[in-house]
């Protein structure tokens, strides 16, 4: 990717675009492909993301890797939370389970940071699991982008 490639919507953001930005990167990590969802973020970008820090592509799919060989049948919910200039805060829910069938529910709030091109330079997260049962899971989209009709965080109660 060149770095004038520019990813839209760009800042400054207004409600709208902040609101387009945060359901692209739903997308892209409920697609849990790492390589497209590194291609967000800038070259250099760095992350801490619970006690864990990457900086750069190369080091964010090793991460998304990692992640979601652990987290399996992952399936994410972000809501705007606030927005300004070039930064944008969310708050999101995400459902997996790991290799022995137990289930979770992931709780967390990310700060984003924008370049001028609409790339993602700096990511904080930080983000609680509970444990759940599989029968009181939310999220039973099939695998990959939520439905449009969906309900988000705020109407199913979280």
């Amino acid at each position: 990717m060149s770095n004038t490639e520019v990813r839209q919507p760009v800042p400054p953001f207004t409600r709208e675009t902040a609101l387009v930005k945060v359901r692209l990167a739903e997308d892209g990590w409920n697609s849990r492909d790492p390589e497209k969802v590194s291609l967000a973020y800038t070259k250099d970008s760095a992350w801490r993301n619970r006690a864990e820090f990457a900086n750069g592509r190369k080091e964010i799919v090793e991460f998304l890797t990692r992640k979601w060989n652990k987290e399996l049948d992952y399936r994410l919910i972000k809501e705007l939370w606030a927005f300004e200039g070039n930064r944008i805060a969310v708050r999101y829910a995400y459902e997996w389970h790991d290799d022995s069938g137990h289930w979770y529910r992931s709780y967390g709030n990310e700060n984003w940071e924008f370049d001028e091109n609409g790339l993602m330079q700096r990511r904080f997260a930080c983000i609680n699991d509970l444990p759940i049962k599989e029968t009181d899971r939310k999220f039973h989209w099939p695998l990959g982008r939520r439905p449009d009709d969906h309900a988000g965080l705020t109407d199913l109660g979280l």
